[in-house]
């Protein structure tokens, strides 16, 4: 049985959530999110909290009522505060600049990398971080995986692309021959 499920959601000040049939649309201002249930959990809206109820007693049903809360917790969240990813960049001659909506990276490669920013993400550089930003949280950790496969970080030197919180475990070299 699901524990995040029983759960309410709490509606924020200046969030308007309102039904459409299966779909819960959450709107701030002129930005709106919508979460699609397809009627797999039963939604009250109460009392400034949203109440997601199993709709029967299998397992299913419970996975599908803690699924949709969190994902319309994450709605809420992202409207509110946003999410935020932060890469580095580690490596000579290693680097990043914003043209526009376009990400220019320079890895290494005989080429530079020109990735496109999705609508909704922000992305700014500073020396040799990047940090992604925006309201949805899939997005942004999809956008940071992206630029993060474009030049993993390597076990040696420890250059290339990593989460700022992520540890690179470092490898003993060749050792030489005594």
């Amino acid at each position: 049985m699901s524990r995040i499920g029983k759960k309410p959601v709490a509606i924020e000040n200046g969030i308007n959530v309102t039904l459409e049939g299966t779909e819960i649309v959450a709107k701030k201002g002129n930005v709106e999110k919508r979460l699609e249930t397809h009627g797999r959990v039963n939604v009250k809206v109460e009392d400034g909290q949203v109440v997601f109820e199993k709709v029967g007693d299998d397992n299913q049903s419970a996975a599908f009522w803690g699924t949709y809360r969190s994902l319309f917790n994450n709605i809420i969240i992202g409207l509110n505060e946003g999410f935020k990813k932060s890469l580095e960049i580690n490596g000579v001659g290693y680097r990043a600049a914003m043209q526009g909506k376009v990400l220019n990276l320079q890895l290494g490669f005989s080429h530079d990398i020109n990735y496109d920013i999705p609508e909704g993400i922000n992305v700014t550089v500073e020396k040799n971080v990047i940090t992604i930003s925006g309201s949805d949280k899939q997005t942004v950790g999809q956008v940071a995986a992206e630029i993060r496969d474009f030049r993993p970080p390597e076990p040696y030197k420890g250059k290339g692309v990593k989460y700022t919180d992520e540890t690179i475990i470092r490898k003993a070299g060749k050792s030489a021959a005594k």
